[in-house]
């Protein structure tokens, strides 16, 4: 039996590390898609290429998108990342429609290679707000999928796999560990300093190391601020 692939979209943070890697697991052929949009932490990049490398993936495709070309967020405009903790509010990390572009990205791609399993890293419980991370989006992505594609209308529908979705954070640090996953790869920071540390006090900083801290592993990040 051919064995069946699947695109995972691999930022280089945690998440999508430990999503690509349940791919793997799942049994799929894993082929890696990373989007450089000019983001402010693209240091992230290379932790990606590091991912992707470590869990076999037969291709990993970094594709240029510029999306400083639009702004609107401070990971793609020149505004100051918060540093104050996560809020109730919408962030300004926000970057418009960003997982609606990366999945219709890795859903060309799957329909080329002939993929039927798309995974993200999204998660709905400890995040920042962002609306393209609840499950609703993913449900409404993947009924957009059966009705834009040449294979969903022809009765081949593609799956959104999100399988971190109704995780915390410190699930996700236990579920890297149980995968036997080197956390330390991976890179969450959205203002790194220039000694290639992590802040600290950005929204995602704050939740990687309240992360590790609730699920009571050690925390491989160097931070210039402990969180």
């Amino acid at each position: 039996m051919t064995q069946s692939i699947a695109i995972a979209l691999v930022s280089g943070g945690l998440d999508s590390m430990v999503s690509a890697a349940r791919a793997r697991e799942d049994g799929h052929r894993l082929l890696a898609l990373s989007i450089d949009y000019n983001q402010r932490h693209k240091v992230e990049l290379d932790a990606a290429a590091k991912i992707a490398a470590m869990l076999g993936a037969e291709r990993h495709v970094v594709l240029p998108l510029d999306l400083r070309a639009f702004g609107g967020s401070a990971l793609t405009a020149d505004i100051d990342v918060p540093k104050t903790g996560v809020g109730s509010d919408i962030p300004i990390t926000y970057v418009p429609a960003r997982n609606t572009i990366f999945l219709s990205l890795a859903l060309g791609w799957a329909e080329a290679a002939g993929a039927r399993d798309l995974y993200i890293g999204v998660n709905a419980l400890d995040y920042s707000g962002y609306p393209d991370c609840r499950p609703e989006f993913i449900a409404g992505f993947e009924k957009l999928a059966e009705l834009a594609t040449k294979a969903g209308v022809e009765g081949a529908p593609f799956r959104i796999q999100a399988p971190l979705q109704n995780m915390t954070k410190a699930d996700i640090v236990r579920e890297a560990a149980r995968l036997g996953l080197d956390a330390g790869m991976s890179w969450s920071c959205y203002d790194p300093t220039p000694q290639g540390l992590h802040c600290g006090l950005c929204d995602s900083c704050r939740l990687r190391s309240r992360g590790f801290e609730e699920a009571g592993l050690p925390d491989p990040t160097r931070y210039a601020t402990h969180p």
